[in-house]
């Protein structure tokens, strides 16, 4: 044996204590079977098309088809990815809502441009928006906060979002003393460091997988007050 040789580690799978071998993820793949999109299938505006795959995705039962990955970051250009659900769209852009004090909320703030994903994986399709985020007024934000349920206000108090936290029983001690200043029935203001974003789309892709990666990529560009489409190389 060569000093080589018998330097070269032995490969061995991965062990998750008590599971067995760690799967490979190299070996994960599928082959996306679904009609081609073409251009001509497409509608007028990227917000017509949303809505339509947004229908088809209910459709199809997804779980959750509103949940989108949005991407900030950082004037320096460092990333920060997370998941939050898409709570009204139009002809103006895509709304959420958050605490202006997070991470996202002071990322946008020094830098307003936004990504958005929805990975609709079990239909085989995506959809990427990229746009400048801007608030949303205050009258937008106290109607949408009215609406959710009784607890989840209270959570938006209790919860200064991406602070450091000593412990989970500081989260619940907080939680439970808002619980007592407003029980069930009583009416919660909006807290002032917490409202929507509406993401205004510059560029809006559909994608369609296919089988050995020959995927449909039609994205729609802002251009002149309307909107040029492109397709691109999978």
């Amino acid at each position: 044996m060569t000093d080589a040789a018998a330097q070269k580690p032995v490969q061995t799978p991965a062990q998750d204590s008590g599971r067995g071998p760690v799967p490979d993820p190299a070996v994960m793949r599928e082959q996306y079977r679904s009609t081609p999109l073409w251009e001509t299938d497409l509608a007028p505006t990227p917000m017509d098309q949303f809505a339509r795959w947004f229908h088809d995705a209910i459709a199809a039962g997804l779980a959750e088809p509103n949940a989108m990955v949005a991407a900030t970051a950082t004037p320096d250009g460092r990333p920060s990815t997370r998941m939050v659900l898409l709570k009204q769209y139009d002809a103006r852009g895509f709304v959420f809502f958050t605490n202006y004090g997070s991470r996202k909320g002071r990322e946008i703030t020094a830098n307003p441009w936004v990504s958005l994903l929805f990975p609709w994986h079990p239909i085989a399709r995506q959809i990427t928006v990229t746009g400048r985020a801007v608030r949303v007024g205050r009258d937008e934000t106290a109607a949408y906060f009215r609406s959710r349920p009784h607890g989840s206000r209270l959570g938006a108090w209790a919860s200064e979002q991406s602070s450091v936290l000593p412990s989970r029983a500081e989260l619940l001690r907080r939680y439970e003393e808002l619980a007592a200043r407003y029980p069930q029935g009583e009416q919660i203001p909006a807290p002032a460091e917490w409202g929507g974003y509406r993401v205004a789309p510059e560029t809006v892709e559909f994608w369609q997988g296919h089988e050995n990666r020959l995927h449909d990529r039609l994205r729609y560009v802002a251009e002149g007050g309307g909107w040029r489409v492109e397709r691109l190389a999978p």
